[in-house]
């Protein structure tokens, strides 16, 4: 199958938390088909979305001096 976005060239395929998902080397543009994101959401990590054992007075601030480094997610994973 051809990219939407540069239709020369041929989507590749990876499997990342068993999901076939398909991506085009050129733009770097992910199409999931129906379902897939839905499973991926599933499968990351609940420790994402769970909250923290204990009480927290003072939360940890997350200050970094360059604008663009930021916690990577576990999106990042996937879109490597």
């Amino acid at each position: 199958m051809n990219c939407p976005s540069c239709p020369s060239v041929t989507l590749q395929m990876t499997e990342r938390s068993g999901v076939e998902i398909d991506y085009c080397p050129s733009c770097r543009g992910i199409w999931l088909d129906r379902g897939e994101l839905d499973k991926i959401l599933e499968r990351s990590s609940a420790s994402d979305f769970a909250p923290s054992q204990g009480t927290y007075h003072n939360p940890p601030q997350h200050k970094y001096k360059n604008k663009y480094h930021h916690k990577k997610s576990w999106l990042h994973e996937i879109f490597d």
